[in-house]
């Protein structure tokens, strides 16, 4: 079993993080950090502000096995970009059409209600711009390959990916479709996100506001 407790918090996480960010060549562009949970808006905020970017969050909702409500199936973000974990859908002979009409229903029952509550207005456009997309830590990925193809189809100048952990079975579907990929740790044989950290409390998606209320939040410039 891989070390447990790497990180003491996520502000260490963060720390360990950035020795592995060319933090000035980054400083020489203009970057848009986007944390893809609530657990990264922590470690999203010092990079930000590390490397002289905005900070903003990108909006994102699993997608369950129709007849499962414990299987993740796909991630849809707010601009209603889906991937779909493929090995999943064929082991149980999903219809894709149908996780297709699931994650319209995901999207305006979950999405839609977070979007009007923490959002002044729609995500920014991207064109031309630099985005780092942060995360905690990565389990399948999904959530990852779904943000990175939205900044894509919003047209971004380059996406990149930065996370402290990630498993190692991982790295080769990010670094297909991301400009760069960096991360503190790569996992073998990867346990859980919090089974790497000493200290992780949960973040509840109230706090989003909160972050997103700071004074380098992208949509408030």
């Amino acid at each position: 079993m891989e070390n447990k407790n790497i990180f003491e918090d996520r502000l260490d996480a963060a720390n360990q993080l950035l020795k592995v960010l060319p933090v000035e060549n980054m400083k020489l562009e203009s970057w848009i950090v986007f944390a893809t949970s609530t657990g990264a808006l922590p470690i999203a905020k010092e990079i930000a502000k590390a490397i002289d970017g905005q900070f903003d969050f990108m909006f994102s909702e699993k997608v369950m096995a129709p007849l499962n409500s414990d299987c993740e199936i796909a991630i849809v973000t707010e601009k209603e970009e889906v991937v779909i974990h493929e090995e999943l859908v064929r082991s149980f002979d999903i219809n894709i059409e149908a996780i297709f009409v699931k994650a319209k229903e995901v999207f305006e029952q979950k999405l839609l209600p977070l979007l009007r509550i923490h959002r002044q207005k729609d995500l920014i456009n991207l064109e031309g711009k630099n985005v780092l997309l942060v995360d905690e830590g990565l389990n399948t990925g999904l959530t990852m390959m779904a943000c990175i193809k939205t900044a894509i189809k919003l047209g971004a100048k380059s996406v990149s990916v930065a996370t402290p952990i990630i498993p190692t079975a991982t790295i080769s579907d990010l670094e297909s479709i991301a400009d760069d990929l960096y991360y503190y740790r790569k996992i073998d044989h990867f346990v859980s996100i919090d089974f790497y950290y000493k200290s992780l409390e949960y973040i509840p998606q109230s706090e989003i506001e909160t972050y997103l209320k700071k004074e380098n939040h992208v949509n408030s410039l």
